[in-house]
């Protein structure tokens, strides 16, 4: 553990360093397409090694392609359908993906206000759906939670608003999103209901600091930080109103290195409930690394 705040200390550090370096003269074009892309799930593989208690694997992967729907490139209306699947294979004989998580979604995002203008409001609107693709019992024999094939189901929506902003002292732009995502009882699966939380608050702080140069070009951010909590609102568990289990937080730190194209290097670290489907129950603190695709250009 004290590897782990360790870490979490350092790139702190490092981050508030680099974040601190030159600035540019003009501001950078953000319209509603980028908005919407950052506010969506990073594609990423992690490596075979982490810091923490996650379960040993040889790779967590995010596969979260969105496809636009729009009229025209500045319309203040933009639709987003993205086929997000989160996979596991684990560090065990014959080296088995397990219950991969399938989270398709459909968004719609309005912006108001100005669309030229530096600062943005953006309300969205989300209904998504969560599975593992299994259909065996909930419960295994000895009475637990059934990992290998148990059902896991549920559909929610997500209404939101997104603030984006450009700090000229930083070179960065930088987006704060705040969320309430809603799981109706009757859109659970019928195990699940009083375990896992229907009513959940979301919060993601993002800055993507710009490369000095030319700004007519649109660039790519060298480094990103991404900042995101989730409190768990409702009756589960019988858990208290302050239980520290309700709290989830996640801190990544981006960087992009000149020579590679698509993607780029990241750390994160993770505390709070597993989310990847029926293994809900468990809670993780974990520092791991990886590889992840940049898609947003400024």
């Amino acid at each position: 553990m004290k590897r782990l705040l360790f870490s979490v200390l350092f790139f702190f550090v490092f981050t508030g360093n680099i974040f601190s370096q030159d600035t540019i003269k003009a501001s950078p074009k953000v319209d509603l397409s980028k908005i919407a892309m950052a506010s969506q799930s990073d594609s990423y593989v992690t490596l075979p090694f982490d810091i923490g208690n996650l379960e040993p694997l040889i790779f967590e992967a995010n596969i979260s392609p969105s496809f636009v729907i729009r009229e025209r490139k500045d319309s203040r209306l933009m639709g987003m359908l993205t086929a997000q699947i989160i996979i596991r294979m684990y560090n065990e004989e014959s080296l088995p993906v397990r219950t991969p998580s399938y989270m398709p979604q459909i968004s719609v995002y309005y912006l108001l206000g100005d669309k030229y203008a530096d600062k943005k409001n953006t309300i969205f609107g989300k209904l998504a759906h969560h599975s593992n693709g299994q259909d065996g019992d909930f419960y295994d024999e000895n009475g637990d939670i059934n990992l290998k094939s148990g059902n896991f189901s549920t559909n929610f929506i997500e209404l939101g608003y997104i603030h984006t902003s450009y700090s000229k002292k930083l070179n960065a732009v930088k987006f704060f999103k705040t969320s309430l995502e809603m799981h109706p009882q009757s859109w659970m699966f019928e195990e699940i209901r009083g375990m896992y939380s229907g009513l959940r608050w979301h919060n993601t702080f993002s800055a993507f600091k710009i490369p000095v140069g030319n700004t007519d070009t649109e660039k790519r951010a060298q480094i990103s930080l991404k900042l995101e909590t989730m409190i768990m609102m409702d009756d589960i568990n019988e858990w208290s109103t302050f239980e520290p289990d309700r709290f989830n937080a996640s801190l990544t730190f981006y960087y992009h290195p000149k020579f590679l194209e698509e993607i780029g290097f990241f750390v994160q670290y993770y505390h709070g409930m597993d989310y990847y489907n029926i293994y809900f129950m468990h809670q993780i603190d974990v520092v791991r690394f990886g590889i992840m695709t940049d898609i947003l250009r400024f």
